[in-house]
């Protein structure tokens, strides 16, 4: 019966693009459709890098709901239940972001307060990067995270908009230009380099260095950054993230490695990490969609990872292009579903808009995100 239930939820991930008739089952192409594909020329991207608004587009009270009541504490703290239930300033800059989706501002204070009160320690406005209930002190690392710098200064940006608060701004702003002076690299060889960190990461602190982690390139967060901090060249950090995705895609696997070294000038997965597509690059075709950015090549082998495990995704060896096995919780093949929607303009399953109780923090924040991205840029794609 769990198996049998296991394969229900799995197939209801299922694009239908990709397991929607006995040739894509079998993997054995139809001579008279083969001859039709070839005719027929792929649909157009649907893709529009038009800066849109974040501000109340969830639009799914239950959802969100059951998302605060699972992961984020009376006093605002956004818990990884599959991690230790550490907290982390990702999953805070996750928090606020959704918060402003759902309009709830509310919950937003709550998660700012805490942020403000137990991760802004260091000595500038960057954020510490993870916060451990069992230990003494809670933040033994003070070093940051510049993905969740940057989500945090994304959502401060959007709540300044929507809720027409000047202060939010002001509290983003200064976490934005704090960020692009000391994790970006903006005259370099290969262009506008983000660093995942203040220290560990740069050629100095790295035989194979500078490391950079390409999920951390958060596209949609760029045009209000520009906006919050213009004397900053947000707009190239998406140029090189994408180009740096171009590069990737000479790995085995077609997929980028979570991290990635770019020691003289080069791209290869980095030392001392699995060189592996898994939990972090996943991020990577979820923010290209939020954005509106990217090409079909450059969508193409996120596809592919889509079609091979019928939605559901999985994890990569970009050295040797096997597959690691399934992420392991069927949320993330909402990911896939988006991959889908931008590449094919397929139907995401009716699971898009059910909240899933047995997911862990990340996973049902990814589902939340590609919600969030679909109802903002994609809504044809969204089931009925």
């Amino acid at each position: 019966m769990k198996a049998r239930l296991l394969l229900l939820v799995m197939s209801a991930w299922c694009v239908l693009a990709a397991c929607g008739s006995d040739a894509a089952v079998s993997g054995e192409p139809q001579p008279a459709q083969e001859a039709a594909h070839a005719e027929k020329p792929p649909p157009r991207l649907l893709l529009d890098a038009t800066p849109r608004a974040l501000g109340g587009v969830l639009g799914a009270p239950a959802l969100w709901q059951a998302y605060k009541a699972r992961f984020v504490t009376d006093q605002g703290r956004v818990v990884d239940t599959g991690n230790g239930q550490i907290s982390h300033s990702e999953g805070q800059g996750y928090g606020m972001l959704l918060a402003v989706a759902a309009n709830d501002r509310e919950t937003f204070d709550r998660i700012w307060g805490w942020t403000r009160a137990n991760l802004m320690v260091r000595d500038d406005e960057l954020v510490a990067w993870r916060w451990e209930p069992d230990k003494r002190p809670a933040v033994a690392d003070v070093n940051n995270a510049s993905d969740g710098d940057l989500l945090i200064a994304w959502a401060l940006a959007e709540a300044a908009d929507y809720w027409r608060e000047p202060a939010y701004a002001v509290a983003g702003r200064r976490i934005a230009v704090e960020a692009a002076r000391k994790v970006v690299l903006f005259k370099t060889k290969l262009g506008a380099i983000l660093l995942p960190g203040v220290a560990g990461f740069h050629a100095e602190d790295r035989s194979d260095g500078p490391v950079v982690n390409l999920s951390y390139y958060i596209f949609p967060a760029f045009p209000r950054l520009a906006l919050v901090a213009p004397e900053f060249d947000w707009i190239g950090l998406s140029e090189t993230g994408l180009a740096l995705l171009d590069r990737t895609r000479s790995f085995v696997g077609a997929l980028p490695a979570d991290w990635i070294s770019l020691k003289d000038e080069k791209v290869t997965p980095a030392a001392g990490f699995a060189p592996a597509f898994s939990y972090n690059a996943v991020r990577v075709p979820l923010y290209m969609a939020w954005a509106g950015l990217g090409e079909r090549e450059q969508y193409a082998p996120f596809m592919g990872l889509v079609k091979r495990t019928r939605g559901a995704l999985a994890m990569v060896d970009v050295a040797t292009g096997k597959d690691l096995g399934p992420f392991g919780e069927d949320a993330i093949g909402a990911v896939g579903a988006l991959v889908a929607c931008v590449y094919e303009s397929a139907k995401a399953p009716g699971v898009m808009l059910v909240s899933h109780a047995q997911e862990n923090y990340y996973p049902a924040t990814l589902h939340m995100l590609a919600l969030v991205a679909m109802r903002t840029r994609y809504a044809s794609c969204l089931p009925s």
